[in-house]
């Protein structure tokens, strides 16, 4: 089934609405294919609109091929709501969890009912296609590609931001569009921070280095960390560094189609509590990546959706101790029937530079 057709049968019929209007980036790259940066799309039954102004005109004629291309000629806010009026519907689903108070307020009319369809076209978004498998594996190759080559330059003296230049000016050079979100680059004591940006930090012999980085490609993302050591570092986050590579290789072993969101979390988090660890791990074991690099499902233990054939998504768990740093592991994979395919194949053996 056709994504406008999904949308129609499982959104527009499922609510009752004449039309949906979709606001975000994501979500209208997804429905439509145009990459420009600003938009509207209104999606009925019969009829699919795609409003945008004149710098895109063209671009969205060649993109958005199943789409009547509107140049506006007010700001997109009121001519969305102007088409609304001439096309007469009158029950509209808006994205009720990314739209402003301010947007809101100013498409509202009193011969229209507004109604959130939040996340129902994310819900959609969740089950990858085949064309957009293929465009996650290239991102992720392109990170483990990039992962190999920092091994090579990696050294103590530098700091955390030439190690981050370095890292992007790879993946810009292996064919990616950019990186997919800020990289991380936390060596050392830093590496106890889970989100630890790349700094001016001074990298040290005994110091390990957690890398957690991404690539866009054609607009889908990979999501990648590895840790790994200059010199040989304490024996405490030796431990730890096999202690969180095995709960990560059993999440992976056992993580398959039909495991609710939570159970998979358990597969790592069980492991790492059962080893004295498990207040150390303070997030989720991962998240859906594909056009966003955070999209569900989410595999955490506050979630209990379903896993389901093509969701792709990131097994991460990671042990943060203040004051002597922290190692995470994360792969890209894609649930399949009888368990997963892992997209990122770089070593995860402890390497020590």
């Amino acid at each position: 089934m056709s994504k406008l057709s999904q949308v129609r049968q499982q959104i527009l019929d499922a609510k009752k609405l004449d039309a949906i209007v979709i606001l975000s980036d994501f979500n209208r790259r997804y429905l439509s294919g145009f990459t420009g940066t600003s938009g509207a799309l209104i999606i009925s039954q019969q009829q699919n609109i795609l409003i945008t102004d004149f710098r895109y005109i063209k671009q969205a004629t060649e993109q958005a091929t199943d789409f009547e291309i509107i140049n506006r000629t007010h700001d997109l806010i009121t001519e969305v709501k102007q088409v609304l009026l001439d096309k007469g519907f009158s029950i509209i689903g808006f994205e009720g969890h990314l739209v402003s108070y301010d947007t809101y307020k100013s498409l509202q009319d009193n011969t229209i009912t507004f109604s959130s369809i939040a996340n129902e076209i994310e819900t959609i978004r969740e089950i990858k296609s085949s064309a957009e498998i293929d465009l996650i594996k290239e991102a992720a190759h392109i990170v483990d590609d990039t992962y190999n080559y920092i091994l090579t330059v990696a050294k103590a003296g530098m700091t955390e931001k030439e190690i981050k230049a370095l890292l992007e000016s790879k993946m810009l050079h292996l064919g990616a569009d950019g990186p997919s979100f800020d990289t991380i680059v936390a060596s050392g004591y830093r590496g106890a921070l889970p989100h630890g940006v790349a700094s001016d930090k001074i990298i040290e012999q005994g110091d390990m280095i957690t890398l957690d980085f991404g690539a866009y490609y054609h607009g889908y993302c990979s999501d990648i960390t590895r840790t790994f050591g200059i010199g040989k570092p304490k024996a405490q986050l030796e431990e730890i560094y096999n202690i969180v590579l095995e709960s990560q290789q059993l999440a992976i072993n056992q993580i398959k189609a039909g495991m609710t969101t939570q159970q998979a979390d358990a597969l790592a988090r069980d492991y790492i509590d059962k080893h004295g660890y498990g207040d150390a791990f303070g997030h989720s074991l991962g998240h859906g990546i594909g056009l966003d690099i955070h999209e569900g499902p989410l595999l955490s233990k506050n979630t209990n959706n379903t896993l389901k054939v093509n969701n792709c998504v990131t097994i991460e768990p990671g042990i943060y101790v203040e004051g002597l740093g922290g190692v995470r592991i994360e792969d890209d994979i894609l649930i399949t029937e009888n368990g997963c395919e892992v997209f990122t194949k770089c070593t995860k053996d402890l390497i020590i530079l």
